[in-house]
């Protein structure tokens, strides 16, 4: 039983992850989500149902538009697979790093939400590496959801503390990056303290984890990048994926990263 829902919950993640292109593509350019059906980008031609299945597709038309032959990104296999393993993961690790595990291993209260917070990183992180930023029509209604969503597990768990603890997250996040992005708006955008806010309502107190693995790896990569030739130094760097990578190493392992943020910062 236990491995038919791992393999549904992957393959309805490949599924998601399309949608996620989806969003990905017409959110910044103000298109509609629902209307029309996918197209291909360079003809405009609609994309039959047959040449629209996760993976299968893009490996069958060898990364090319049936009509005009035009390439087609690799974003988009990599985005179906990056949802359905982040489905999985979340599934053979659900619940939140700071919460204790209930005592089933089928859905859990928290798996749901940490469906929907893996997959609005993924779309997040897609839109700031094209487009540089963290769209308002994405984060807001995200952590109105989140909040939603934890407080429905409060009531769950019949425990008050997983929705104060998400506010608590939501505060730390937020408040800490949206000083950073006041003080130097060249280096930080308002955008990235949203998505703070939003990690902050499923991370708790180990958004400073969470954030801490951002930094790293932000700076990490934008060292590669520079040496590598790929940026210069005044060229912006889009910090939202490096946020969003962080957040998800929290989800899976916040213990013992918050035990090396502990550990780092001398904390008792």
């Amino acid at each position: 039983m236990q491995t038919i829902w791992a393999v549904g919950l992957f393959l309805l993640g490949l599924g998601v992850g399309s949608f996620a292109n989806v969003l990905i593509y017409r959110v910044p350019r103000r298109l509609s989500f629902v209307a029309p059906r996918s197209f291909c980008p360079s003809c405009g031609h609609v994309i039959r149902p047959y040449d629209n299945i996760p993976l299968i597709s893009y490996l069958w038309l060898r990364g090319r538009c049936r009509d005009c032959g035009a390439g087609i990104s690799i974003r988009y296999p990599v985005v179906e697979l990056l949802c359905g393993l982040l489905w999985l993961g979340v599934f053979w690790h659900p619940g939140l790093p700071w919460t204790p595990a209930m005592p089933s291993w089928t859905l859990q209260a928290e798996l749901w939400p940490g469906l929907f917070f893996v997959t609005v990183l993924l779309v997040i992180s897609g839109i700031d590496l094209d487009e540089q930023i963290i769209p308002n029509r994405i984060i807001l209604p995200a952590i109105v959801v989140g909040l939603a969503a934890l407080g429905a597990v409060s009531l769950v768990r019949g425990d008050y503390h997983v929705i104060l603890h998400a506010v608590y997250g939501m505060l730390i996040g937020g408040g800490f990056l949206g000083i950073i992005a006041f003080l130097a708006p060249r280096g930080m955008g308002m955008g990235d303290a949203k998505l703070a806010a939003f990690l902050g309502i499923f991370m708790g107190f180990y958004i400073l984890a969470g954030l801490l693995m951002a930094f790293l790896l932000g700076s990490i990569g934008g060292i590669i990048l520079l040496a590598a030739k790929r940026k210069g130094r005044r060229d912006r760097i889009p910090f939202g994926p490096f946020l969003a990578l962080g957040g998800a190493l929290a989800l899976f392992w916040g213990e013992p990263l918050y035990r090396l943020y502990r550990s780092l910062f001398h904390l008792g």
